[in-house]
């Protein structure tokens, strides 16, 4: 992965922030919404996208398009750099693969114990019962 290259397939546009803000917020468009289309990405190897669109399924669009907006900052600019970096720190936690759980045996002193309690709830129980009459 080449990041300089992402970097460069990265398509920026600037929209009006929404919410109360006064003049600042209806006049200036300092929010900023990154989009990147990740089945023509050249920057990626195909298995890394494959990789990609399985951990972030849930943040893709249905055409492979990641979109992510900021604006938590006045500054156009300040706002850019915040949502490059969250994109490229998406990026690294959706490529990292995950260790397979390996499945253990339930230990023989817990199955015991298990049945131990059992046992004991039901001896309570059988005493609570009024005695049999014959």
């Amino acid at each position: 992965m080449e990041i300089q290259k992402l970097i460069s397939e990265l398509k920026y546009k600037a929209v009006r922030s929404s919410g109360a803000g006064g003049q600042n917020v209806n006049k200036v468009s300092s929010k900023v919404v990154l989009s990147f289309d990740l089945k023509k990405s050249q920057a990626l190897m195909e298995e890394e996208k494959l990789l990609l669109e399985t951990n972030l399924s849930s943040r893709l669009t249905s055409d492979s398009i990641l979109i992510l907006n900021c604006d938590e900052d006045r500054s156009q600019l300040r706002n850019k750099e915040i949502v490059t970096k969250r994109f490229l720190e998406l990026i690294k936690k959706g490529l990292v693969v995950q260790k397979a759980r390996k499945e253990t045996r339930v230990p023989k002193s817990a199955i015991r114990k298990r049945i131990k309690s059992k046992k004991n709830t039901s001896q309570l129980k059988q005493n609570r019962r009024k005695p049999d009459v014959d």
